[in-house]
């Protein structure tokens, strides 16, 4: 009886977390306060050194449960990622991902050392474990804001890669505190194995995964996502047993899937962007429940931590961006910018476990102080990211996304799928009515959405910019339609002079 009462009593908890997680997401987005603060405060709050409502300090499961909400947050980012964008920036944030992290550690480690007195080593652990960007915070707060492609991109892509290095990092520092075998060299070719192997399982399983996701007839489109997801994990967990990057597989694989064309693309995408932030709710509910308030509140922590906040982002950050992307074309607005945008969140705090689980000294003291880092860098950093980019001038468009979304009975067995297309500027079908496009006998559209209305979408019906079109298709002329729609009036214009 008693067992069955607390099994009643998490489920009550677990349904309370995520209403208030989604409450909280409402809020953070009104006021412009991260959501990951929140949900810390939350954690910390129930905890047993706040209310008291759970008591828990079970730093292998907050670890297990960080690194499966991860990999889930970090597949969720890459499959959002466009490739055509990221590959312009993508050897700066790869810069800023390896060299990037390498000075932004050493930096803090000086600091660390001058101002905790802990050996070299130690001081070299704590700089490994908040020298990354963090792929859910950026993720994030980067959502829905209106700032230039290229930065956005920018850190997406950085945030979404230097997880690797902070694992590697704190790891092998780990081995060379806790173990006497443990060599400079073992630790140079560890590198080259974990990140090369990382990148080559990451592509091949995108590779497999998008052409079985497109070939497999499944009876039910609710399956296509779990598919997926289950492909995310088996690709981290494959590469993690042979000691190679998993969170970098990961990334990478997602990346691969997310630009092909895919069979309920919009189910597999919402499905894992819902789940993405449920993990996060849990995760950072979970890490503040780990952690002590009035332990990280204390006064010795408090100055510490915020001295070693202001090192990390007004000295360590800034100089680590302004050396690694010194060859890029980046403005002084931009490289400010981009320092100031390297949140910290979930990672440094999953990883400030390491060290407790591995028996490391003072990892206790690691632990708080990573812990007060983070809240610091989310609550202030975060909080003004927005305002930030407006003082200089780095805001676009407002970025524009399409509300609607049809809900459809499972066509599997019908080998058929819903297309939803938006019209862009230069797109060759603009001005045409439908029976003048040529569209594959197997494709019908079903309706046109402009300027947030319903359209009749007969054969006289004249295509506008902007507008939204939802098509019936057999999956064998996919690809043909896609190709169709995805061409361009300067495209068209060539041709046809060409022919005359």
């Amino acid at each position: 009886m008693t067992e069955h009462v607390n099994a009643d009593y998490f489920i009550v908890l677990l349904g309370i977390f995520l209403i208030l997680g989604v409450i909280t997401t409402k809020l953070s987005l009104r006021f412009g306060i991260p959501a990951l603060v929140l949900f810390m405060l939350i954690g910390m709050l129930i905890g047993s050194d706040g209310l008291g409502f759970i008591h828990f300090d079970d730093v292998h499961l907050a670890e297990l449960t960080g690194i499966i909400a991860l990999i889930i947050i970090l597949f969720d980012g890459g499959l959002q990622t466009r490739w055509s964008t990221v590959k312009k920036v993508a050897a700066p944030s790869l810069t800023l991902a390896t060299i990037g992290v390498l000075l932004t550690t050493s930096i803090i480690a000086i600091g660390a050392k001058l101002i905790f007195g802990i050996d070299w080593l130690e001081a070299f652990l704590m700089g490994a474990i908040v020298g990354s960007t963090d792929a859910a915070a950026v993720f994030s707060v980067m959502t829905g804001q209106n700032i230039k492609d290229k930065l956005s991109s920018t850190l997406e892509a950085e945030s979404g890669t230097n997880d690797p290095m902070a694992v590697f990092l704190t790891i092998s520092i780990i081995q060379l505190i806790t173990s006497d075998n443990t060599n400079i060299l073992m630790l140079i070719g560890s590198f080259f194995w974990q990140m090369g192997l990382g990148l080559g399982i990451g592509l091949l399983f995108g590779f497999i995964a998008s052409k079985s996701i497109n070939q497999i007839n499944l009876d039910s489109s609710g399956l296509y996502p779990v598919l997926v997801l289950s492909l995310a994990i088996l690709t981290y967990s494959l590469t993690s047993l042979i000691n190679a990057s998993g969170f970098l597989a990961v990334y990478v694989a997602a990346l691969v899937i997310g630009n092909q064309e895919l069979t309920y693309r919009h189910s597999i995408i919402r499905f894992n962007e819902g789940l993405a932030w449920m993990m996060q709710i849990v995760m950072f509910i979970i890490l503040g429940l780990l952690a002590s308030p009035p332990q990280i509140m204390s006064w010795d922590i408090i100055w510490k931590g915020i001295l070693l906040s202001f090192i990390l982002m007004f000295i360590a950050r800034p100089i680590a961006v302004f050396l690694s992307i010194s060859f890029f074309k980046f403005t002084i607005n931009d490289k400010i910018f981009i320092s100031w945008a390297g949140l910290r969140g979930a990672v440094p705090i999953v990883l400030a476990t390491f060290p407790m689980i591995a028996g490391v000294e003072n990892s206790q003291l690691m632990f708080n102080i990573v812990f007060f880092v983070v809240l610091t860098s989310a609550l202030i950093q975060g909080s003004s990211i927005s305002f930030l980019a407006e003082k200089l001038h780095l805001t676009g468009e407002v970025k524009a996304s399409s509300p609607h979304m049809l809900k459809l009975v499972s066509i599997g067995k019908a080998n058929a799928e819903m297309i939803e297309f938006e019209v862009g500027n230069d797109n060759h079908i603009i001005g045409k009515p439908l029976d003048q496009i040529s569209f594959p006998e197997q494709a019908l559209i079903n309706a046109i959405i402009r300027n947030n209305k319903l359209v009749p979408s007969h054969g006289d019906t004249v295509i506008h910019k902007g507008d939204i079109l939802y098509i019936l298709a057999d999956k064998k002329v996919t690809t043909t339609l896609l190709s169709i729609l995805n061409e361009r009036k300067e495209y068209e214009e060539f041709v046809s002079a060409t022919s005359e």
